[in-house]
């Protein structure tokens, strides 16, 4: 199992969440597993990498902006946003952009 996405030739979009949590756990860890699951089942996702420590950062990968939409507005991604800004982040920021490049080994 790769850790890393395999993402296809660029151009495509990357949706970068890094979150500080609170001390609450409250079904958090069920509720990530599951947004995974819905986001792959999407239209347009590529792929995702995520790391937790006193910060969390997860990477996921859009063919377009679109995609992205569809996703930000997905009824049950919603419900997980509501419960995030309220229970589980003290902090969290979302940035958005587009992969010219990228390369590896």
């Amino acid at each position: 199992m790769s850790f890393i996405a395999n993402t296809p030739k660029p151009p495509y979009y990357a949706v970068i969440f890094t979150s500080v949590r609170t001390e609450r756990e409250n079904g958090y860890g069920d509720m990530a597993r599951k947004m995974v699951e819905l986001a792959q089942q999407q239209a347009g996702f590529l792929g995702i990498e995520s790391a937790r420590e006193e910060v969390g950062i997860t990477v996921s990968y859009w063919a377009d902006l679109a995609s992205i939409k569809r996703w930000k507005t997905n009824a049950e991604h919603l419900v997980a946003q509501k419960m995030g800004r309220e229970s589980w982040y003290e902090y969290f920021k979302v940035r958005i952009s587009k992969v010219e490049r990228d390369y590896g080994f």
